[in-house]
């Protein structure tokens, strides 16, 4: 069996020590500018493996294409290059951890953090692996440039050896995945496949094609705003409404209090003044009426609140993001068990469990073009803590290599 650790982890440390965090609070596209320097250099290196049709689009998508050397379906492989804003991305010093011991690992810009087994129990079944993390002071990224290294690896291995059978493949790395922006309305049309597949999953096994259903809302309050020497009867606090609104919220519908199938409401942002101030929320659930009460019980929250200050505004603006992709997916099962099978022949059982999150193939499934997604072997993401076996990442490249041969091999 081919062995890529060496290319894997050259990879990765190579495309997280590059700044791609995306941007919330940006209507451009990409959400930020810096995408581009990792998107450029992926399209380089697309090109000079020998990938063909390869474009940067106008939309910020890498697309490529590895011609085929066998008849075979044409299959998608995309991984996003943007990192989570919910945590520093900016100067990830990426290291090397070789032969895991199985205790604790400490970071060297933040002497008091940890990363133990007893608290991660996938990081105990880990020991001899080479472990990629950060220094203690950002996010690692292997959300998903994992997925980009795992996909760039295997491109090239298929480029190099043409006599390994496989139909047309496309690559896509896409920006914006984790701000709920990675699926330009043009992209399934341009990735032109019959199904696809995202390499943006955890632990190895994961074969995924359930996720959230997921929602967006701001809420902005108005208040009226006065010298606070001349304001009582008269000034309406928008900040006070706004601590109002959230504890009034349900307090066993936050992410600290769910798992498992459990929807919940999240207030990701909160600015502004005592005249006007702005909350971003996601709103998660596996079903779509789960979501839509969601939707409701915050619009009602924000118009009792309304209610108890007539001179103040609130509204709420709830836009969609994307819907569970297993409403599609369920209905031909034909790229899970493609895949299932792969994974078994190289020895590994999959494993499908709801992904409490979404992935670029949620928006794409929806959009008509099925698209589960694959483990990378990514632990801990958006966070100082995050990791990633360099050994996971290599049997992610095998399961790629083995999904394409096995697609073009007649049953």
């Amino acid at each position: 069996m081919t062995v890529f650790l060496s290319e894997l982890e050259t990879r990765l440390t190579r495309y997280t020590a590059i700044d791609s965090q995306s941007d919330d609070n940006s209507t451009s596209a990409p959400s930020s500018a810096i995408q581009f320097t990792l998107l450029r250099l992926l399209a380089h290196e697309l090109s000079e493996i020998g990938a063909t049709d390869v474009q940067l689009t106008d939309y910020g998508t890498v697309l490529a294409t590895l011609p085929a050397t066998a008849p075979g379906p044409t299959i998608g492989f995309l991984a996003h290059v943007d990192t989570a804003p919910q945590f520093n991305a900016t100067g990830v010093k990426p290291r090397v951890i070789r032969g895991y011991n199985g205790g604790a690992i400490s970071f060297p810009d933040a002497p008091n953090l940890q990363l133990t087994p007893e608290e991660f129990p996938y990081l105990a079944s880990k020991q001899g692996h080479d472990l990629i993390t950060a220094s203690g002071l950002t996010l690692l990224g292997a959300d998903d440039k994992a997925g980009v290294a795992v996909i760039m690896t295997a491109a090239r291995h298929l480029l190099a050896h043409p006599e390994i059978p496989h139909g047309p493949i496309r690559i896509a790395f896409t920006p914006d995945e984790e701000i709920g922006r990675g699926v330009n309305p043009r992209l399934p049309a341009d990735l032109a496949c019959d199904f696809a597949y995202t390499f943006d999953g955890g632990a190895v096994g994961e074969i995924e094609y359930e996720s959230f259903s997921a929602d967006g809302a701001v809420v902005t309050i108005t208040g009226v705003s006065i010298h606070p020497g001349l304001a009582k009867g008269k000034l309406v606090n928008a900040l006070t409404l706004a601590a109002k609104l959230i504890t009034t919220l349900p307090a066993n519908q936050t992410p600290e209090q769910t798992d498992d199938r459990d929807g919940f409401i999240h207030l990701t942002d909160l600015t502004g003044s005592a005249a006007e101030a702005k909350l971003r929320f996601i709103m998660r659930d596996f079903e779509r009426h789960g979501l839509a009460a969601k939707g409701a019980l915050l619009t009602n929250l924000c118009a009792a609140i309304a209610a108890t200050e007539p001179t103040a505004a609130i509204t709420c603006d709830i836009r969609p993001q994307y819907r569970n992709m297993r409403y599609w997916l369920e209905k031909d099962m034909t790229p899970v068990d493609l895949a299932r099978g792969a994974a078994r022949s190289l020895g590994i059982e999959p494993v499908s469990v709801p992904i409490r999150g979404g992935t670029d193939g949620s928006r794409l499934t929806e959009m008509g073009v099925p698209c589960p997604n694959l483990f990378t072997g990514m632990q801990n993401i958006h966070g100082p803590l995050e990791w990633v076996s360099v050994q996971d990442m290599q049997q992610a490249t095998q399961l790629c290599l083995a999904l394409v041969e096995r697609a073009a091999t007649p049953a």
